[in-house]
């Protein structure tokens, strides 16, 4: 199928998909010319990654068509998507944790005949030429599932662009990708248009929109919105647009906070950990919000993972309430008398069992308090885990849905329910916000400070700037495994978080 052609590459007209009562495209319809970047925007549950599905081949609409270039086509299965010249790379990756890269490059063709260490060693040759062609050095005998996850997003991505797309679908792509990652991804867009390859381009983050797509079309509850060059419409009106109300201000406003602080409930003394952190020291009191700024692989993730008992520590101490504590497990942080809950990284891996329903979800960590003798009292159960969800605004049906069931950000909204259930007073949140639109982000901010104010504790990273700005009231800048820099109060900007996230000269007096 030719793609040289003035008409459009992709006509989606009045789509319509439904899984039983819920309905996921409503009358959606849209155009996108050949060599465009092409934006789909909207919140979680919007419909954006069931029109990828459909795109992709993966489902079928139940009314309305597909054309390519003029023709109408029925993407039944992948294989049809592959053959009309439609690569995915999704948010969820697809790679096989247990197969080396070279491996997980090949399939599904790997070779199984005779000839197939000649044509292992030439496919190894045409990878490597591949990889060095977008800039990507990853040796090809590791594990995939060895690889941090912006690796793996990178690499889910040269594997759909190995297959030649003349149609490329990226599903939140930058989630996990920060910094250089994501000017490297903004690299492949521009090659790939001045390929004629079209993008449609998923993605919560209204800078990256800008920067990569000409073009771009705004679902909500599954319809169509509206479509725009990206130059015709301002930030407020997509946001506006997305969420169907007005939105003035992204984040709360600061809540004022006591001149004098109170003891803090978490401090890390001179802690050492997971081969990355390096003489780490932090006080966190009751009542505040303590990010954590850095770039990836700066030692931020063993911070976390160490607080949480869920790595050793190789030297320092912790201590809770001015005791120290010893974190074997998390287990151990979840003990009343210490009640640290965490948010990981990759909720649908880390997180979450997606097959088990919400309250099944939000009552594991702490099952054995619902129990009486042998059995378990279901009444307390859902009691407990219904106050969450109302407290993080998650629909009641998550009492009996399985996760998988819900949208990104109710997943995520699950996945600190349960620690409400378990009552902590000491949260970790670790990108809390990765692959969340901007209404589900605004309810998270506004559900931080509610936590806060009442008298919790939180220690936050994320990989977006303007939060730690807006939602700290300190922030530590983590550089080569170490706190190189507080900011407080008004010296907390994005410009002197990354300053010092480079490494910038003359930091500050790293004093917890």
């Amino acid at each position: 199928m030719s793609f040289q052609s003035n008409r459009p590459v992709i006509e989606v007209d009045r789509i319509r998909k439904a899984f039983g009562p819920t309905i996921a495209n409503e009358d959606v319809s849209f155009s996108v010319m050949a060599g465009e970047s092409h934006a789909v925007l909207g919140e979680n549950g919007a419909g954006k990654s069931t029109l990828m599905k459909l795109l992709s081949g993966l489902i079928r609409p139940d009314s309305g068509s597909i054309r390519l270039v003029g023709r109408q086509v029925r993407l039944k299965t992948p294989r049809d998507a592959h053959a009309a010249g439609i690569q995915t790379a999704f948010q969820e990756l697809t790679l096989i944790p247990d197969l080396s890269v070279l491996d997980n490059m090949m399939m599904p063709r790997a070779a199984v005949n005779p000839l197939a260490m000649l044509r292992r060693r030439l496919a190894a040759r045409a990878v490597s030429d591949h990889f060095a062609e977008l800039g990507l050095e990853v040796p090809l005998h590791r594990l995939a599932g060895d690889l941090d996850l912006a690796t793996r997003q990178k690499l889910e991505i040269a594997r759909v662009l190995y297959r030649k797309p003349r149609i490329l679908l990226l599903d939140e792509p930058t989630s996990a990708l920060t910094g250089d990652d994501i000017d490297w991804l903004g690299r492949i867009i521009v090659d790939c248009k001045a390929q004629g390859v079209t993008v449609l381009f998923i993605s919560h983050r209204l800078p990256e929109v800008r920067a990569f797509c000409d073009t771009l079309t705004i679902l909500r509850n599954g319809r169509h919105v509206r479509s725009a060059p990206v130059e015709a419409v301002t930030d407020d009106e997509i946001t506006e647009l997305i969420v169907g109300r007005s939105m003035k201000s992204a984040f709360p406003p600061r809540m004022a906070r006591s001149q004098t602080p109170a003891a803090p409930v978490l401090e890390a003394r001179a802690i050492s950990a997971g081969g990355k952190l390096r003489d780490v020291s932090l006080s966190l009191p009751p009542g505040q919000i303590l990010g954590i700024a850095g770039l990836q692989g700066m030692g931020q993730k063993d911070l976390f993972a160490a607080l949480f008992g869920d790595i050793p520590l190789d030297s320092g101490e912790i201590r809770v309430d001015d005791a120290p504590v010893h974190l074997r497990s998390p287990a151990d942080a979840l003990h009343p008398s210490i009640a640290i809950g965490m948010v990981p990284e990759e909720r649908k891996t880390e997180g979450l069992f997606l097959t088990l329903s919400g309250k099944e979800n939000a009552s594991l960590p702490v099952i054995e308090r619902f129990r009486k003798g042998l059995l378990l009292d279901a009444d307390a159960e859902a009691r407990a885990t219904g106050a969450a969800f109302d407290a993080v605004e998650v629909a009641a049906r998550a009492q009996y849905l399985p996760v998988s069931a819900f949208s990104g950000g109710n997943q995520q909204k699950i996945a600190i329910a349960k620690w409400l259930v378990a009552q902590s007073r000491i949260l970790l949140l670790f990108d809390p916000t990765r692959g969340i639109d901007v209404g589900t982000k605004q309810q998270l901010y506004e559900w931080m400070h509610a936590f806060a104010a009442a008298g919790g504790a939180i220690l936050f990273h994320s990989t977006e700037i303007p939060e730690l700005v807006h939602l700290s009231d300190r922030v530590g800048v983590l550089y080569e495994g170490k706190v190189t820099t507080w900011l407080e109060n008004r010296e907390i900007s994005e410009t002197e978080i990354m300053r010092a996230a480079l490494g910038g000269d003359g930091p500050r007096e790293a004093a917890a």
